[in-house]
């Protein structure tokens, strides 16, 4: 025996495993008030994502990791762009014609997890910068050429898709409807009483 039982053990982790708890909950507090500001988290990731790009400038390396970033990128962009349900997959589900059921857009990402896992992979790319077994000597020029690339393909297939289905992935605002116009009819009626 070593002297150590499994109940001494698992006491010490108590509050490790507390704390850990206590953290993913403030976390998550603070997550949740942060989603009715998209604009204050959106300009929170542009910073992130520019200190990233700023260090990844000054060191002059670490161009693998900003690929590998820029195809997740690329990836949530996809699926914020995309339905919920693919009309290719499942039959048109959208209308087509003027007498068709409205169904609104329903993103297969919503913008909350789109802006949560983009600005955690800046966040991940970032910690990955201050180790060097990830700084893989490519001429990153050729990357940056596939990526453009790839993006440029991706995208001409998505708004080929888009308008095939008759479909927008963005809202301006909230849609605002105007009462019936009255006609000569009502007005005719509403003098007599």
């Amino acid at each position: 025996m070593d002297g150590y039982s499994d109940d001494s053990l698992i006491s010490g982790a108590k509050p490790v495993l507390q704390w850990r708890d206590q953290m993913g909950q403030r976390f998550q507090y603070y997550l949740d008030k942060s989603t009715p500001h998209p604009i204050a988290r959106w300009l929170g990731s542009l910073v992130v994502a520019f200190i990233y790009c700023l260090r990844v400038y000054f060191l002059k390396g670490f161009y693998i990791v900003s690929y590998g970033l820029g195809i997740y990128v690329l990836n949530l962009l996809i699926g914020f762009l995309s339905p919920q349900v693919d009309p290719e997959s499942e039959g048109p589900q959208l209308p087509t014609k003027g007498s068709d059921e409205f169904k609104p857009f329903i993103r297969r990402l919503p913008e909350f997890k789109f802006w949560y896992s983009l600005t955690k992979a800046f966040c991940v790319a970032f910690g990955l910068t201050f180790f060097s077994i990830f700084d893989v000597p490519v001429f990153w020029p050729i990357l940056l050429l596939y990526w453009i690339v790839l993006f440029v393909l991706t995208m001409k297939r998505q708004i080929r898709h888009m308008i095939k289905y008759k479909y927008v992935p963005y809202t301006v605002g909230k849609q605002r409807y105007k009462g019936r116009k009255s006609s000569s009819l009502d007005r005719a009626g509403s003098s007599r009483d």
